[in-house]
């Protein structure tokens, strides 16, 4: 996780920062427009999608650790 992490500091790096407020400035532009023409429902839906998935993810990596628990208390 640090390498990958590194490797984003170092491309963040070489983008000027001019270039990185104006990635930005679209990207918050683009949430307005989104909110513009999408009912409100869908962003609550999503929210709600992105939770499930969340428990989800939090689901696996809870038996993965209870896995690695059992392996470690038999050894």
């Amino acid at each position: 996780m640090t390498e990958s992490r590194t490797c984003y500091d170092a491309l963040r790096n070489r983008v000027p920062e001019d270039v990185r407020q104006h990635v930005d400035s679209a990207r918050a532009e683009m949430r307005k427009g989104l909110e513009t023409f999408l009912p409100p429902e869908f962003f609550t839906h999503r929210d709600s999608a992105r939770r499930e998935m969340l428990l989800a993810w939090r689901g696996v990596v809870d038996a993965a650790i209870k896995r690695m628990d059992e392996k470690a208390a038999k050894a």
